[in-house]
């Protein structure tokens, strides 16, 4: 076989795009390819937690995402109705700054930085075959023309051809949970990252600025009402604010700029991330629900300790238990939020407990931001001594 790239990565968003950059900048032949023709939109909560803004200050973007004027987070805040907990994440790398970039933007200016870099890309480029030889993934196809390469990445998204293909094992799945829509409005000014939940009535909506004066306002509902509230998606969206009168006045006197986009099929899994010839990172790998907009964080994180791990099955298995061993505990929190059911009592004490403690939910916000480990927060001595600064036993 004649190998004409180290690396072929099928799929040019947030989780091909640095890994295609990082792999060039050591050095290595990579061909980037993709479908879609940049910049151009893709469904996306597009919220970039603080050390996710971090590897972009690693990887010298950080600078040309400030000049797009995309307006930065500082502050989170979680809505629960009895109880707000809000403040600001510790840094991650000395970043404590949240961005919500639009996907026409990010994903644009990762392209840019993976051809600076010296990959080769393919912008309009249709895979329509993984070439497997010998039970090895060894190139794609595209028509008439073939590529091979040493390792071949899906960084294709949930529905990855590259995964198709190899059929790698998944675990610790989650079924469909909470359809999330969203829109952007003009004239709706937000306080940093909000979130909404009403657990009693099975709705939640966040909101996050993004670029040109517009806000992201994301809602989400329970699966089981999927197929009724699809036939009025705006009706049921814009009924739930009634739940926060103050917010309702707000967005009511903004203007929808955007039509509605959403989805229902939106499962938990984790898949295996390699095998002969082949990987599979972002999306194609692993997948949480999008209530906690995790996802370009992860593939950022995914895509660094991946291009670290290239050329040794040892530290392709290695980058597979750490991926895990620190994504399961946010991957587990998210679904818990994602069923939009009222919060377990012993949370509820929790959050009531918080209320006026501001360091302590500043360490909540710092988990939900992906700067504080949950196992850490949840620790019983930390509770401990949340609720006994409460004087709550």
């Amino acid at each position: 076989m004649t190998t004409t790239y180290d690396v072929i990565v099928v799929g040019a968003r947030c989780a091909g795009s640095p890994l295609a950059m990082l792999l060039a900048r050591a050095g290595r032949r990579v061909l980037l390819v993709d479908r879609a023709t940049f910049p151009s939109d893709t469904m996306s909560t597009h919220l970039l937690h603080p050390p996710a803004v971090a590897a972009l200050g690693r990887w010298g973007l950080l600078e040309r995402l400030e000049a797009t004027g995309c307006p930065p987070i500082g502050t989170y805040s979680f809505d629960f109705g009895p109880v707000t907990i809000s403040g600001s994440p510790r840094p991650a790398d000395g970043t404590a700054t949240a961005y919500g970039p639009r996907r026409t933007v990010l994903d644009a200016l990762l392209v840019e930085a993976a051809a600076a870099a010296g990959a080769e890309v393919r912008e309009g480029f249709a895979v329509d075959e993984v070439l497997v030889e010998d039970g090895r993934v060894t190139g794609i196809r595209s028509g008439t023309v073939t590529e091979r390469a040493r390792l071949v990445v899906g960084a294709d998204g949930r529905n990855s051809l590259v995964a198709r293909a190899v059929q790698p094992v998944a675990y610790d799945e989650v079924p469909p949970l909470a359809p999330l829509y969203y829109a952007y409005w003009s004239g709706l000014p937000t306080h940093g990252f909000e979130t909404y939940v009403r657990g009693e009535h099975g709705r939640g909506w966040a909101v996050l600025p993004t670029n040109d004066g517009l806000t992201c306002v994301v809602q989400g509902w329970p699966q089981s009402e999927f197929d009724a509230n699809r036939k009025d998606v705006e009706g049921t969206y814009l009924r739930t604010f009634e739940l926060v009168p103050e917010f309702a006045e707000r967005i009511g006197a903004a203007t929808r700029e955007t039509r509605f986009t959403g989805t229902g099929n939106l499962p938990g899994y984790f898949r295996m991330p390699f095998g002969p010839g082949w990987a599979l990172v972002g999306d194609a790998g692993y997948h949480k629900h999008p209530i906690t907009a995790f996802g370009i964080t992860d593939a950022f994180r995914d895509a660094e300790e991946l291009a670290a791990a290239f050329g040794s099955e040892d530290a392709m298995a290695a980058w597979q238990r750490a991926r895990d061993e620190e994504s399961l505990p946010m991957y587990r929190l998210t679904a818990d939020f994602a069923t939009l059911e009222p919060p377990e009592p012993e949370m509820q004490a929790l959050f009531g407990a918080m209320r006026h403690n501001g360091p302590a939910m500043d360490d909540f916000v710092s988990v939900m931001a992906g700067t504080l480990a949950p196992p850490e927060f949840f620790a019983p001595e930390n509770l401990g001594r949340i609720m006994a600064g409460a004087g709550v036993r």
